[in-house]
């Protein structure tokens, strides 16, 4: 038996037909909900919290919103009404790390959306209106519609995991560089040690803690966007 999933919270009405007349709306339940989570992360938020803090009882909001989970698609969706949609340029390539980086800024205010984009991604409103930016500016790229796709999925989630990635303990590197030293230096992994040796012969690379590791952004996100799409 398969169960039939109910259909996204932006296809179904605003509010129940049910009751008083709507004193509330989505959008103001969604910031409340995007404040709190802000100040004492994801797990504060649930559907009792946001009833209090918008001075109504539980049952009244799920006139609004039917679940916890319909609150988390809001509140990630709605965070994606703070990128600065600018008009296309010529520089595609330009555009789209600019867009990776004002994602990396509104992911750093956020602390809780990274891990909830990973875990369950959303399209709503905003996000298509992301995603229709972002074929706006591959337009006239010769790439098709599938690697065009792909590249707004990259781009989305690749930032997402990057900015976990510089939330996450500051010593984690550093204990992983110095296990790595240590192991390279007993002798069992001669290949690997070869391969770091020939590394740290180039003055492009080195083996050093990566504490510039939010500096690499703009050339891994160049990087994977290319190789998805072509040379700029």
């Amino acid at each position: 038996m398969t169960s039939e999933m109910a259909p996204s919270i932006w296809m179904r009405p605003e509010r129940s037909a049910v009751g008083r007349p709507a004193q509330h709306s989505r959008a103001k339940i969604t910031a409340i909900a995007v404040e709190v989570a802000d100040r004492e992360g994801l797990d504060a938020v649930s559907m009792r919290r946001i009833a209090t803090e918008i001075g109504t009882g539980a049952a009244s909001l799920y006139r609004y919103v039917e679940t916890r989970e319909d609150l988390l698609d809001l509140m990630t969706d709605a965070t994606g009404a703070e990128y600065e949609l600018a008009p296309p340029t010529e520089d595609w390539l330009a555009e789209l790390v600019a867009l990776g980086e004002q994602g990396r800024a509104i992911l750093r205010r956020h602390r809780w959306l990274a891990g909830l984009i990973m875990t369950r991604s959303v399209m709503g409103p905003n996000g298509l209106a992301l995603l229709q930016h972002v074929l706006t500016v591959l337009e006239r790229h010769p790439a098709g519609l599938a690697a065009k796709m792909e590249a707004f999925a990259m781009l989305y989630g690749v930032t997402a995991a990057f900015v976990l990635q510089e939330q996450a303990d500051s010593g984690r590197e550093a204990r992983n560089l110095a296990f790595l030293q240590h192991a390279l230096a007993s002798g069992e992994y001669p290949r690997l040690a070869e391969l770091v040796s020939e590394a740290a012969q180039s003055p492009q690379s080195s083996l050093e803690p990566p504490v510039a590791t939010a500096d690499r952004y703009p050339d891994i996100i160049t990087r994977i966007l290319t190789g998805l799409l072509g040379p700029a």
